[in-house]
C-alpha cells in the first residue's frame, strides 16, 4: 500500500521494515545521536553529513545552463545538444555528478527509504537555490510515478525531496497535478533513443492549469528524456517557464 506522505515513514532494519510515526524521530535521536550518513561520525544534528563528507561530494561546477550536462571550462554556456535541439524545459539545476559517494545517498533514498535522506538532500539543494538571483518558481511538481510502481515501492522518492524542499524555500507543492498515464520500462535499461520513445505521451496534467513558472523535482537526470516529456505536457497545459531541479546529473554515452 502506498504511503500517504506526511503520516508516517519507514526505515530498514535487519528484521524488516519498521514504521516510525511523528514521535519516532525524537525517540531515535535520543537513543542513537545523529551521525554522518556516510562515515558515521557524530554530527550533533540530523539528518546531516560531517564537514569532511560534504567536501567529498562530487559537486557539478560547470554545467550547461539549460540541461546541466557537465561541461569543461568555466564560461557558462549551452551544450551543443541544447543548441541543436533545445529541450522543452528552460533551465536545469543539478548539484552533483552521479558518482560516489553521492550515489550511495540517492540509492538509500530510492530503494531503502532511509527517512533522513529526503530532508538531507533537499537541504543541500535548498542551500544552493537560495543563492540564485533569478526568481524562484511558484510551484513544485515532483516527477510522478505510475500508480502500479508507487504501490510496489510504497513511496515516490521525488516527493520525499520536493516536500522538505518546498517548505525550506516557501514554495507550494502539488504532487497530484500530473500523473503517469501508462507504466513505462525502467529508463536505466534503455539507450537514449529508446528512452525518448519509452516516455512519449506518458504524462497528463489532471489538476488545475499550472502556474506560469514551475519546477519539476526529481532525484537524478541522465538523458533528460523523462523531464523533457513532462515539461512538454506542462507547457501545453499553460506553464510558461519550466525548470528541472535534481540532486544529481548523470551522463549516458552512446545512442
Amino acid at each position: 500500500m502506498a504511503t500517504d506522505y506526511g503520516t508516517n515513514a519507514e526505515i530498514c532494519q535487519p528484521g524488516g521494515r519498521v514504521k516510525v510515526y511523528k514521535w519516532g524521530g525524537q525517540l531515535l535521536d535520543s537513543l542513537f545521536p545523529p551521525a554522518c550518513r556516510l562515515c558515521g561520525a557524530r554530527t550533533g544534528a540530523g539528518p546531516a553529513l560531517c564537514t569532511g563528507c560534504r567536501h567529498d561530494l562530487p559537486r557539478l561546477i560547470h554545467g550547461c545552463r539549460q540541461c546541466a550536462r557537465p561541461l569543461s571550462g568555466e564560461a557558462p554556456r549551452r551544450c551543443g545538444r541544447c543548441q541543436r535541439q533545445p529541450p522543452p524545459f528552460d533551465h536545469a539545476t543539478a548539484l552533483f555528478h552521479y558518482q560516489p559517494p553521492l550515489d550511495f545517498l540517492l540509492k538509500r533514498l530510492k530503494f531503502a527509504r532511509d527517512p533522513g535522506m529526503g530532508p538531507l538532500l533537499a537541504g543541500l539543494l535548498a542551500q544552493e537555490l537560495r543563492g540564485r538571483t533569478a526568481p524562484l518558481p511558484g510551484l513544485l511538481v515532483p516527477m510522478p510515478l505510475h500508480p502500479t510502481r508507487l504501490r510496489e515501492r510504497g513511496y515516490n522518492q521525488a516527493v520525499e525531496i520536493a516536500r522538505p524542499l518546498g517548505r525550506a524555500l516557501g514554495i507550494p507543492l502539488n504532487h497530484g497535478l500530473c500523473r503517469r498515464t501508462r507504466r513505462t520500462e525502467a529508463q536505466s535499461l534503455l539507450g537514449t533513443t529508446a528512452r525518448r520513445l519509452n516516455v512519449r505521451n506518458a504524462f497528463a496534467v489532471t489538476g488545475a492549469a499550472p502556474m506560469a513558472h514551475v519546477a519539476i523535482v526529481d532525484d537524478v537526470m541522465t538523458t533528460g528524456c523523462t523531464a523533457s516529456e513532462l515539461a512538454r505536457v506542462l507547457k501545453r497545459a499553460g506553464a510558461g517557464n519550466v525548470e528541472v531541479w535534481v540532486i544529481a546529473r548523470a551522463v549516458r554515452h552512446g545512442k
